[in-house]
């Protein structure tokens, strides 16, 4: 016991030395990576899998394990080569953080892990960068109407700031973009997204147009009283394979 609380006062010593801060910066980010694609993927993974997927348990537990791995190492991977891109480039400025110094490190690692390689196409990179995307367009958004915050008051380098105020609202005509944006940008996605499924599938992202292919059009096609009530049976989309992707 003793040993054991000797080693762990060693390694306290070792992680709050800021000597070496930065390396173990980079040694988190990615087991942090790591962890949270695990949480994520892997019950979402599971529930899919199981539910749509056929074939035998054993194929059925390596796809699993498959796209929870290509998730966890992917935003791992992305989590090193962007914290390692924003210390070098404030290295190379001197020991200062710019503000493209984000948007640079960003572009880097979103192009080497989701922009290239064997599995850059992949269904999880897809659903990934799908999901990064339209978060990204909310933000935008709002950042375009919210009125800029007083710097002098921001105290840590995520957050703080306000918007950008490119709109020149006033606080009146603000609160009605507020509360009319998100009715607007939900009906506006779900009437664009019927109509692709509708007339033009094959556009759309395979696990989208498997779910949306359960949902609606599964809904017009049984035989008999076993297959309206709870067998699937996914029927052929024009131009596309019957089976889930």
């Amino acid at each position: 016991m003793d040993n054991f609380k000797a080693l762990q006062q060693q390694l306290e010593r070792i992680i709050l030395d800021p000597r070496f801060h930065d390396p173990l910066v980079l040694l988190k980010a990615v087991r942090n990576g790591l962890v949270y694609g695990t949480k994520v993927r892997f019950p979402h993974a599971f529930v899919m899998v199981l539910l749509f997927r056929s074939g035998i348990l054993r194929e059925k537990l390596w796809l699993i394990f498959k796209a929870t791995r290509q998730h966890a190492t992917n935003l791992a991977k992305f989590a090193l080569l962007y914290k390692s891109s924003m210390l070098a480039l404030k290295n190379v400025n001197g020991g200062k953080e710019e503000s493209v110094h984000t948007f640079l490190a960003g572009l880097f690692g979103g192009c080497w892990v989701f922009g290239h390689g064997r599995s850059a196409n992949s269904s999880v990179n897809q659903q990934i960068v799908i999901y990064v995307f339209a978060r990204v367009v909310l933000a935008t958004a709002k950042l375009a109407v919210q009125p800029p915050g007083d710097n002098s008051l921001v105290a840590s380098s995520y957050g703080g700031r306000g918007g950008k105020g490119l709109l020149g609202l006033s606080e009146q005509q603000l609160e009605a973009v507020r509360r009319n944006s998100w009715p607007v940008f939900a009906s506006l996605s779900w009437a664009s997204v019927m109509w692709l499924f509708r007339y033009y599938p094959e556009t759309l992202q395979p696990s989208l147009r498997s779910s949306m292919t359960y949902i609606f059009a599964n809904s017009e096609h049984w035989s008999d009283l076993r297959t309206f009530v709870y067998t699937y049976s996914q029927p052929a989309l024009p131009g596309l394979p019957a089976k889930l992707d």
